[in-house]
Protein backbone atom coordinates (compact mmCIF):
# COMPACT_ATOMS: atom_id res chain seq x y z
CA UNK A 1 0.00 0.00 0.00
CA UNK A 2 1.33 3.45 -0.95
CA UNK A 3 1.49 6.07 1.76
CA UNK A 4 0.10 9.49 1.01
CA UNK A 5 2.36 12.55 1.04
CA UNK A 6 0.66 13.77 4.21
CA UNK A 7 1.38 10.48 5.98
CA UNK A 8 4.99 10.33 4.90
CA UNK A 9 5.81 13.98 5.53
CA UNK A 10 6.09 14.02 9.35
CA UNK A 11 8.72 11.21 9.57
CA UNK A 12 10.61 12.82 6.72
CA UNK A 13 10.65 16.19 8.46
CA UNK A 14 11.66 14.52 11.71
CA UNK A 15 14.53 12.81 9.92
CA UNK A 16 15.64 16.12 8.46
CA UNK A 17 15.53 17.69 11.91
CA UNK A 18 17.74 15.00 13.47
CA UNK A 19 20.12 15.15 10.52
CA UNK A 20 20.29 18.92 10.90
CA UNK A 21 21.03 18.59 14.62
CA UNK A 22 23.76 16.04 13.96
CA UNK A 23 25.30 18.31 11.35
CA UNK A 24 25.12 21.30 13.71
CA UNK A 25 26.88 19.45 16.53
CA UNK A 26 29.46 18.04 14.14
CA UNK A 27 30.30 21.46 12.74
CA UNK A 28 30.35 23.08 16.19
CA UNK A 29 32.72 20.57 17.77
CA UNK A 30 34.99 20.31 14.76
CA UNK A 31 35.75 24.02 14.78
CA UNK A 32 39.21 25.05 15.93
CA UNK A 33 37.61 27.98 17.76
CA UNK A 34 35.46 25.65 19.85
CA UNK A 35 38.39 23.51 20.90
CA UNK A 36 40.50 26.58 21.61
CA UNK A 37 37.82 27.86 24.00
CA UNK A 38 37.49 24.47 25.70
CA UNK A 39 41.25 24.20 26.11
CA UNK A 40 41.35 27.70 27.59
CA UNK A 41 38.64 26.70 30.07
CA UNK A 42 40.52 23.51 30.94
CA UNK A 43 43.63 25.58 31.66
CA UNK A 44 41.92 27.66 34.37
CA UNK A 45 41.67 24.94 37.06
CA UNK A 46 45.17 23.71 36.18
CA UNK A 47 46.58 27.20 36.72
CA UNK A 48 44.72 27.51 40.02
CA UNK A 49 45.99 24.15 41.24
CA UNK A 50 49.59 24.82 40.20
CA UNK A 51 49.55 28.30 41.77
CA UNK A 52 48.30 26.92 45.09
CA UNK A 53 50.76 24.02 44.96
CA UNK A 54 53.74 26.29 44.35
CA UNK A 55 52.64 28.93 46.85
CA UNK A 56 54.97 29.31 49.83
CA UNK A 57 52.12 30.11 52.19
CA UNK A 58 48.59 28.71 52.50
CA UNK A 59 45.63 30.71 51.25
CA UNK A 60 44.01 32.94 53.85
CA UNK A 61 40.39 31.96 54.60
CA UNK A 62 37.97 34.56 53.24
CA UNK A 63 40.42 35.90 50.65
CA UNK A 64 40.31 34.95 46.99
CA UNK A 65 37.70 32.70 45.35
CA UNK A 66 35.42 30.52 47.45
CA UNK A 67 37.00 27.27 48.71
CA UNK A 68 40.50 28.35 47.62
CA UNK A 69 41.81 27.85 51.16
CA UNK A 70 40.53 24.25 51.19
CA UNK A 71 42.38 23.05 48.09
CA UNK A 72 45.57 22.06 49.93
CA UNK A 73 43.52 19.96 52.35
CA UNK A 74 41.50 18.21 49.65
CA UNK A 75 42.11 18.27 45.89
CA UNK A 76 38.41 17.77 45.18
CA UNK A 77 37.91 21.48 45.88
CA UNK A 78 39.95 22.45 42.81
CA UNK A 79 36.99 21.73 40.52
CA UNK A 80 34.54 23.71 42.65
CA UNK A 81 36.93 26.66 42.99
CA UNK A 82 37.56 26.67 39.22
CA UNK A 83 33.83 26.70 38.51
CA UNK A 84 33.41 29.66 40.88
CA UNK A 85 36.21 31.50 39.07
CA UNK A 86 34.83 30.72 35.59
CA UNK A 87 31.18 31.57 36.20
CA UNK A 88 31.40 35.39 36.19
CA UNK A 89 33.46 35.81 33.00
CA UNK A 90 35.08 32.84 31.26
CA UNK A 91 32.02 30.63 30.87
CA UNK A 92 29.69 33.50 29.81
CA UNK A 93 32.35 34.69 27.35
CA UNK A 94 32.63 31.34 25.59
CA UNK A 95 28.88 30.73 25.66
CA UNK A 96 28.31 34.22 24.27
CA UNK A 97 30.63 33.46 21.35
CA UNK A 98 28.78 30.27 20.46
CA UNK A 99 25.24 31.61 21.02
CA UNK A 100 25.92 34.87 19.20
CA UNK A 101 27.17 32.95 16.17
CA UNK A 102 24.11 30.70 15.84
CA UNK A 103 22.08 32.60 13.21
CA UNK A 104 24.31 35.58 12.47
CA UNK A 105 27.22 33.30 11.58
CA UNK A 106 25.16 31.45 8.97
CA UNK A 107 23.82 34.71 7.57
CA UNK A 108 27.32 36.15 7.35
CA UNK A 109 28.61 33.11 5.47
CA UNK A 110 25.60 33.10 3.14
CA UNK A 111 24.61 29.57 4.18
CA UNK A 112 21.40 30.51 5.99
CA UNK A 113 19.32 30.55 2.83
CA UNK A 114 20.50 27.05 1.93
CA UNK A 115 19.66 25.69 5.37
CA UNK A 116 16.12 27.01 4.95
CA UNK A 117 15.76 25.20 1.62
CA UNK A 118 15.55 21.94 3.56
CA UNK A 119 12.06 20.99 4.77
CA UNK A 120 13.06 21.65 8.37
CA UNK A 121 11.45 25.09 8.66
CA UNK A 122 12.52 28.12 10.62
CA UNK A 123 11.23 26.89 13.99
CA UNK A 124 13.18 23.67 13.72
CA UNK A 125 16.30 25.53 12.60
CA UNK A 126 16.07 27.81 15.64
CA UNK A 127 15.62 24.80 17.92
CA UNK A 128 18.61 23.05 16.37
CA UNK A 129 20.78 26.14 16.73
CA UNK A 130 19.74 26.54 20.36
CA UNK A 131 20.36 22.84 21.01
CA UNK A 132 23.90 23.32 19.71
CA UNK A 133 24.43 26.22 22.12
CA UNK A 134 23.05 24.12 24.98
CA UNK A 135 25.40 21.27 24.07
CA UNK A 136 28.31 23.68 24.29
CA UNK A 137 27.13 24.83 27.74
CA UNK A 138 27.31 21.21 28.91
CA UNK A 139 30.71 20.70 27.28
CA UNK A 140 32.18 23.92 28.69
CA UNK A 141 31.07 23.28 32.27
CA UNK A 142 32.10 19.63 32.11
CA UNK A 143 35.53 20.64 30.81
CA UNK A 144 36.18 22.91 33.78
CA UNK A 145 34.91 20.33 36.27
CA UNK A 146 36.87 17.42 34.73
CA UNK A 147 40.09 19.41 34.41
CA UNK A 148 39.77 20.61 38.00
CA UNK A 149 39.12 17.12 39.31
CA UNK A 150 42.13 15.74 37.45
CA UNK A 151 44.44 18.54 38.61
CA UNK A 152 43.23 18.14 42.20
CA UNK A 153 43.81 14.38 42.24
CA UNK A 154 47.32 14.73 40.76
CA UNK A 155 48.59 17.60 42.93
CA UNK A 156 46.78 17.30 46.28
CA UNK A 157 45.54 14.67 48.71
CA UNK A 158 41.99 13.47 48.24
CA UNK A 159 39.68 12.33 51.00
CA UNK A 160 36.29 12.84 52.65
CA UNK A 161 34.89 16.35 52.20
CA UNK A 162 33.54 18.59 54.94
CA UNK A 163 30.45 20.45 53.73
CA UNK A 164 29.36 23.98 54.59
CA UNK A 165 26.90 22.50 57.08
CA UNK A 166 29.77 20.78 58.92
CA UNK A 167 28.88 17.25 57.82
CA UNK A 168 31.51 15.01 56.25
CA UNK A 169 30.77 12.99 53.12
CA UNK A 170 32.70 10.31 51.28
CA UNK A 171 34.79 10.87 48.15
CA UNK A 172 32.13 9.21 46.01
CA UNK A 173 29.37 11.46 47.29
CA UNK A 174 31.58 14.54 46.96
CA UNK A 175 32.11 13.70 43.28
CA UNK A 176 28.32 13.52 42.91
CA UNK A 177 28.01 16.95 44.57
CA UNK A 178 30.55 18.34 42.09
CA UNK A 179 28.48 16.97 39.22
CA UNK A 180 25.38 18.61 40.69
CA UNK A 181 27.21 21.94 40.88
CA UNK A 182 28.28 21.55 37.25
CA UNK A 183 24.67 20.81 36.31
CA UNK A 184 23.52 23.88 38.26
CA UNK A 185 25.97 26.12 36.42
CA UNK A 186 24.99 24.59 33.07
CA UNK A 187 21.36 25.44 33.77
CA UNK A 188 22.48 28.96 34.74
CA UNK A 189 23.94 29.48 31.27
CA UNK A 190 20.83 28.41 29.35
CA UNK A 191 19.17 31.81 29.69
CA UNK A 192 22.28 33.54 28.36
CA UNK A 193 22.30 31.13 25.41
CA UNK A 194 18.71 32.09 24.61
CA UNK A 195 19.62 35.77 24.78
CA UNK A 196 22.51 35.16 22.41
CA UNK A 197 20.21 33.33 19.99
CA UNK A 198 17.75 36.23 20.06
CA UNK A 199 20.46 38.83 19.40
CA UNK A 200 21.85 36.67 16.62
CA UNK A 201 18.57 36.92 14.69
CA UNK A 202 18.86 40.72 14.54
CA UNK A 203 22.16 40.96 12.72
CA UNK A 204 24.29 39.40 10.00
CA UNK A 205 27.48 40.32 11.86
CA UNK A 206 28.35 37.47 14.26
CA UNK A 207 31.04 39.43 16.10
CA UNK A 208 28.45 42.07 17.00
CA UNK A 209 26.03 39.45 18.33
CA UNK A 210 28.81 37.79 20.34
CA UNK A 211 29.95 41.09 21.84
CA UNK A 212 26.40 42.17 22.72
CA UNK A 213 25.70 38.85 24.47
CA UNK A 214 28.91 39.02 26.49
CA UNK A 215 28.32 42.67 27.42
CA UNK A 216 24.81 41.85 28.62
CA UNK A 217 26.18 39.13 30.88
CA UNK A 218 28.57 41.65 32.45
CA UNK A 219 25.87 44.32 32.77
CA UNK A 220 23.52 41.86 34.45
CA UNK A 221 26.15 40.96 37.04
CA UNK A 222 26.98 44.62 37.69
CA UNK A 223 23.31 45.47 38.22
CA UNK A 224 22.97 42.46 40.50
CA UNK A 225 25.59 43.98 42.82
CA UNK A 226 23.92 47.38 43.15
CA UNK A 227 21.83 47.50 46.35
CA UNK A 228 19.82 50.41 44.91
CA UNK A 229 18.37 47.98 42.35
CA UNK A 230 17.48 45.24 44.78
CA UNK A 231 13.93 45.09 43.36
CA UNK A 232 15.41 44.14 39.99
CA UNK A 233 17.80 41.43 41.19
CA UNK A 234 15.37 38.46 41.13
CA UNK A 235 14.64 39.15 37.44
CA UNK A 236 18.26 39.24 36.29
CA UNK A 237 19.35 36.06 34.50
CA UNK A 238 22.67 36.08 36.40
CA UNK A 239 21.08 36.45 39.84
CA UNK A 240 21.41 32.77 40.81
CA UNK A 241 24.68 31.99 39.03
CA UNK A 242 26.60 31.51 42.29
CA UNK A 243 23.70 30.20 44.32
CA UNK A 244 24.82 26.57 44.46
CA UNK A 245 25.89 26.69 48.13
CA UNK A 246 22.76 24.70 49.06
CA UNK A 247 24.25 21.75 47.15
CA UNK A 248 27.13 21.71 49.65
CA UNK A 249 24.93 21.21 52.69
CA UNK A 250 23.45 18.15 54.34
CA UNK A 251 20.68 17.53 53.52
CA UNK A 252 20.65 19.13 50.09
CA UNK A 253 18.22 22.01 49.67
CA UNK A 254 16.85 22.20 46.11
CA UNK A 255 15.30 25.64 46.52
CA UNK A 256 18.06 27.58 44.75
CA UNK A 257 18.28 24.99 41.98
CA UNK A 258 14.53 25.22 41.39
CA UNK A 259 14.45 29.03 41.45
CA UNK A 260 17.39 29.18 39.05
CA UNK A 261 15.82 26.67 36.67
CA UNK A 262 12.52 28.56 36.73
CA UNK A 263 14.24 31.88 35.98
CA UNK A 264 16.26 30.45 33.10
CA UNK A 265 13.15 28.75 31.70
CA UNK A 266 11.43 32.13 31.66
CA UNK A 267 14.29 33.68 29.69
CA UNK A 268 14.31 30.73 27.29
CA UNK A 269 10.56 31.07 26.67
CA UNK A 270 10.57 34.85 26.21
CA UNK A 271 13.76 35.06 24.15
CA UNK A 272 12.75 32.02 22.12
CA UNK A 273 9.39 33.57 21.24
CA UNK A 274 11.00 36.89 20.32
CA UNK A 275 13.68 35.11 18.29
CA UNK A 276 11.03 33.26 16.29
CA UNK A 277 9.01 36.44 15.78
CA UNK A 278 12.09 38.14 14.36
CA UNK A 279 13.44 35.16 12.43
CA UNK A 280 10.10 34.30 10.82
CA UNK A 281 10.16 37.72 9.11
CA UNK A 282 13.90 37.83 8.46
CA UNK A 283 14.92 38.32 4.83
CA UNK A 284 17.60 35.71 4.19
CA UNK A 285 17.84 36.36 0.46
CA UNK A 286 19.26 39.89 0.60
Amino acid sequence: MTLSAETAAPPQRAGVGWALLGSELSVLFRRLRTWAMLLALAAVPILIAVAVKLSARPATPGRGPLFLDRITQNGLFVAVTALVVCVPLFLPLTVGVVAGDTIAGEANLGTLRYLLLAPAGRIRLLLVKYAGAVAFCFAATATVAASGALAGVVLFPVGPVTLLSGNTISVGESVLRSLLIAAYITVSLLGLSAIGLLISTFTDVPVGAMAATIVLSVVSQVLDNLPQLEWLHPWLFSHHWLGFADLLRQPISWTSFGENALLQTGYIAVCGALAYAKFSNKDVLS
